[in-house]
């Protein structure tokens, strides 16, 4: 999940709805001495009662999904308790408190825009590594997603829990008011390989656009997405490098280019008025992470759905996704890493994807029918939803990230926001972003 104020930021909240046909057997125990990462819940009946917090934020589907409960009737000496936070940003600022002061939870999760922060010298001891934890690993994940969570002396502070392959998410009834096509396949090859063209097509719809509707929700989201497909982002070689970063420079052009064409809403995401826009059909898509999914159905509610449909990107890439680490302070550590193995293991990842819209970062799970063969009955009901995200998940190619890649995407959506909404010049606009990053991030 992501980031800036997902869903889960990464996070607002994530979606839909279709359950698994089947649950996963519960047989391998899990004890204090060790942890399975099966799709076993596994039993422990005996043991001392002890209860375990998972400290998180937004919507990791763990609850929707039945997890907690699955996991609770097969350990009936463990009972779980979800510590959840809607905004990243709030978890963030409260977790480095609690791992100074104390007060934290026996899980707690990472975002991937702080992964390089809880990885370094500073805060890496805080974590147990969760790489020698009994039935975890380190093929089962993304390569580059298990290397994210790994500091330079080896440890595996954290186990992936999904990634944020990237869609365009879009209103085909907006679509064809405005003489484009519906169809996915005809969408995406709109725009196929080029953000450019994606801001041409927007050109092309508002020239037609149905009445107080705008192309893009907003600004910051294609330049999130632009940012995110690229392998050259804020960071170079260990230091940041955002101002000579062609993806930057790129983002911020195009991100100008769609707000002088009037393409965009100018709506700041995750906020009430953006979730307002979703219901008065105010814009006709919005580049859709996997865990966007689950803001659209919210936010758009029953009287649209079948209205919006799922096409590729421009380019694979990823924005988002989360981590399940055990920090080292916590009463419970055993017991802790074995539910996070748990969590993480395939089959379950599979069923937070179809109840909530998250990808697996786990890649046994790209192999179940659960992931490949799902269609959102939301969006795109006859679209290959799974086949979509999964397929732009195996394509992302790996970029630098640094400790403060979570912050530098706030601080280019806040840039935009002071054109979008403030009606700032562009250059102004650009000159205060770099004060801004230059006077609070090293």
């Amino acid at each position: 999940m992501n980031l800036s104020e997902t869903t889960r930021p990464r996070r607002s909240a994530l979606l839909c709805a279709a359950v698994l046909a089947s649950t996963a057997l519960l047989a391998t125990a899990c004890s204090s001495s060790g942890s399975s990462s099966s799709g076993d819940a596994g039993s422990s009946a005996g043991s001392a009662k002890i209860t375990l917090t998972v400290g998180d934020f937004g919507t990791f589907g763990y609850k929707e999904a039945g997890l907690f409960d699955a996991y609770m009737a097969a350990h009936p000496n463990i009972t779980i308790k979800e510590d959840t936070t809607t905004g990243e940003a709030d978890y963030w600022t409260a977790l480095q408190t609690h791992l100074s002061g104390g007060g934290l939870d026996d899980v707690q999760a990472l975002e991937v825009g702080r992964i390089a922060l809880a990885t370094s010298d500073a805060l890496s001891n805080s974590f147990e590594d969760l790489s020698k934890v009994k039935g975890v690993n380190k093929g089962d994940y993304l390569p580059w997603k298990w290397q994210q969570a790994t500091t330079q002396d080896g440890r595996t502070i954290g186990l992936g829990t999904d990634v944020g392959p990237m869609a365009i998410c879009y209103r085909q009834d907006l679509f064809q008011q405005a003489g484009l096509p519906a169809d996915p396949a005809a969408v995406t090859a709109l725009w196929a390989g080029d953000w450019a063209k994606f801001v041409q097509v927007g050109k092309e719809y508002q020239a037609k656009a149905p009445k107080g509707t705008f192309f893009m929700d907003s600004a910051t989201g294609m330049f999130n997405g632009v940012v995110s497909s690229s392998t050259s982002q804020y960071y170079k070689g260990g230091k940041l490098d955002y101002k000579n970063s062609p993806s930057v420079k790129t983002a911020w052009d195009l991100a100008m280019q769609a707000d002088a064409a009037g393409e965009s809403a100018g709506l700041k995401e995750f906020d009430t008025p953006w979730q307002t826009a979703f219901a008065n059909s105010s814009f006709a898509t919005t580049v859709c992470p996997s865990w966007q999914q689950a803001n659209i159905q919210k936010f758009s509610g029953d009287a649209n759905s079948g209205k919006w449909n799922i096409a590729q990107a421009p380019a694979a890439g990823n924005w988002g996704g989360s981590f399940l680490a055990v920090p080292s302070a916590g009463k419970h550590k055993a017991e802790a890493e074995a539910l996070v193995a748990w969590l993480t293991a395939p089959e379950q990842q599979a069923k937070v994807f179809q109840k909530v819209g998250n990808i697996p970062s786990n890649q046994g799970a790209y192999s179940l029918t659960a992931v490949t063969d799902f269609k959102n009955p939301y969006i795109g009901p006859n679209a290959p939803t799974g086949q979509i995200f999964s397929t732009a998940a195996k394509a992302i190619q790996p970029a630098e990230t640094g400790p403060h890649a979570g912050d530098l995407q706030s601080d280019f959506s806040n840039g935009i926001l002071l054109v979008e909404q403030n009606h700032k010049s562009a250059t102004d606009a650009w000159n205060t972003t770099v004060q801004q990053i230059d006077s609070s991030v090293q």
